[in-house]
């Protein structure tokens, strides 16, 4: 790679004294720099072409590289055999599954074999610079008011490579799998009619509607539901991924690269905003949702801790009917914390956190029976949000179609690198726009309880 760009570097310093008066003025000079310009030429004809040799060797780096490419090119039974380019690795089993699950009937002369197929053919567009055909498997994504930039060269993705990005998210992400999710929209925006109870007092349930018992020969009084609307407005993350000229040159494995990368990054950024959206130019997370209760330290408790009376006091202010569902989210940095919780009992105690495949016997740490799931997102030690018990099944998220695709050769002109851009339209907030206040009681329910920060 250094000595392309060197060569590169070269020959954009001899085109310049090409055009200056001495070179221009002196037939001598001018032809011993054209010269030059020509065996730079030579030169970096012959380094390209080694190199597009030596990527056919290439191998991703990191614990997936063997399983990536294991017994490539052998096709996955779930795959027809007219798509012989389909790997046996994640992305390759994601795609059969994909295709398999929307009845998408794969036709070799009409849809790209895997997703670095269909980025290579932008590639190719693209520093075609228009003199190239338009392969005639891209769709253009349309434009829009200003969503995408035209000289971008915005392309859908194809049907079945988006599903396997977005079903990795919405199967695989611990919180994006547990979102009330809507089918996806045709417009950018939907508002949702949705029930305005903030209070189980009588006459406050369901926004309104009183029940009572009736005397015989007297009618009941009429009550009306109170409803609000929900407007979810489309917010668009974008994810960039920057590909060599030696990946480029082995599809198979940038397809492999490039589809786990794209889906793992959108699920970070979609997750992350679930999580603690600002709901200004993307969706309003849990954390700054009017409808969260923060549960109070304990006095006299000490920085940077997590106490037993803290996780009780949180379980007893998750509403009740969202106990079934509600998971804790923690950060790593939170579980040395959790070992140490116990119940006192008389003279002795019983562990109030049991550890994954121990007591518990399941695949996730559990306290009070629900499972506990270390995530990126939540907040280092003493901070809130550093454990947050939440029912995701009261947060409502809608998307549009697809992701769409665009790539540019100019970014990163000196490192030989093309960059694709992935973007997602999505929205999301919860359903409840406060905490519910109980028939009985004063303490405040809600389905998002957070620990205030120590």
């Amino acid at each position: 790679m250094s000595l392309i760009l060197d060569l590169k570097a070269q020959r954009a310093k001899a085109v310049k004294a090409l055009n200056e008066p001495a070179a221009i003025n002196d037939a001598a000079v001018y032809d011993n720099i054209e010269k030059e310009i020509a065996e730079i030429d030579a030169k970096l004809a012959r380094a390209q072409k080694a190199q597009e040799r030596s990527a056919a060797l290439a191998r991703p780096a990191g614990e997936h590289a063997e399983a990536e490419l294991q017994d490539r090119p052998s096709v996955s039974e779930d795959v027809t055999s007219d798509d012989p380019s389909v790997l046996t690795s994640w992305s390759g089993r994601a795609l059969a599954e994909c295709r398999k699950a929307i009845g998408f009937n794969f036709k070799k002369d009409r849809h790209f074999a895997n997703l670095g197929e269909q980025l290579i053919s932008i590639v190719n567009y693209q520093r075609g610079h228009g003199s190239v055909a338009l392969d005639p498997r891209l769709i253009r994504a349309p434009l829009g008011a200003g969503e995408l930039d035209p000289s971008g060269g915005g392309f859908l993705m194809q049907p079945d490579f988006m599903n396997v990005v977005l079903t990795r998210m919405y199967k695989m992400g611990e919180i994006a799998s547990r979102v009330d999710k809507l089918p996806g929209l045709t417009s950018n925006s939907i508002k949702i009619p949705a029930i305005d109870e903030t209070s189980r007092a009588n006459g406050s349930r369901y926004g309104g509607v009183l029940g009572y018992w009736v005397a015989e020969g007297n009618a009941p009084t009429a009550t009306n539901i109170k409803t609000r609307q929900i407007e979810l407005d489309l917010k668009k993350v974008a994810a960039l991924y920057y590909a060599s000229d030696e990946l480029l040159a082995d599809t198979n494995l940038f397809s492999a690269i490039s589809t786990r990368a794209f889906a793992e990054e959108i699920t970070f950024q979609t997750e992350d905003a679930y999580w603690e959206g600002s709901g200004t130019g993307q969706p309003l997370g849990i954390m700054n949702a009017p409808c969260k209760v923060t549960v109070a330290k304990e006095t006299g408790q000490a920085t940077k801790t997590i106490v037993y009376e803290n996780v009780l006091n949180m379980y007893s202010r998750m509403w009740a009917p969202s106990r079934a569902n509600a998971v804790w989210f923690i950060n790593q940095d939170v579980e040395p914390q959790l070992y140490g919780l116990s119940q006192t009992i008389g003279t002795a105690g019983v562990p109030v956190y049991l550890p994954a495949g121990g007591i518990s016997g399941n695949p996730y740490g559990t306290m009070f029976g629900r499972p506990v799931i270390p995530i990126e997102y939540a907040s280092t030690l003493g901070t809130e949000g550093d454990i947050v018990f939440a029912d995701f099944s009261q947060y409502v998220a809608v998307d549009k179609g697809g992701p769409q695709m665009a790539s540019s050769m100019h970014v990163q002109f000196l490192t030989d690198q093309m960059v694709f851009r992935l973007i997602y339209r999505v929205d999301g907030e919860p359903w409840w726009s406060a905490p519910l206040t109980p028939f009985k009681g004063s303490a405040t329910k809600s389905p998002f309880i957070t620990l205030a920060t120590r």
